[in-house]
């Protein structure tokens, strides 16, 4: 019981802030300064937690969202109003996307510490 709490804790603390980020987006109007605001919350999570393979995420999810989103723009697929970054996108898009990497990681870890603490079934 205890572990399926800390579980759900870990879950939850990484993605909480994804949730907090997306609220900001309509508030914070200037995509610089929402973009500065999503790397001081990602520094913060990785000063927290301090993993390597975090900021290995964090710069794959940031490059891996960038090629994505500018695949899905340059296809039509996907458009944006605010085009900050290469005037395609929102400068704070693939930041938001690195993050979101991160956090998954760190759930997909949780996860599989759980499993592993948990006594095999027959």
């Amino acid at each position: 019981m205890i572990q399926s709490i800390v579980l759900a804790t870990r879950i939850v603390s990484n993605a909480l802030p994804v949730v907090g980020m997306i609220l900001l987006i309509p508030f914070i109007e200037n995509d610089y300064i929402l973009a500065l605001v999503y790397v001081v919350v990602i520094l913060i999570a990785l000063a927290i937690h301090q993993d390597e393979r975090d900021r290995v995420f964090v710069i794959f999810g940031f490059i891996a969202s960038f090629m994505a989103e500018a695949l899905f723009t340059s296809t039509g697929v996907e458009t944006f109003e605010r085009r900050t970054l290469f005037g395609i996108m929102p400068l704070w898009l693939p930041i938001l996307w690195a993050y979101v990497f991160m956090a998954m990681r760190r759930a997909v870890e949780a996860l599989n510490s759980y499993l592993q603490s948990q006594p095999a079934s027959s």
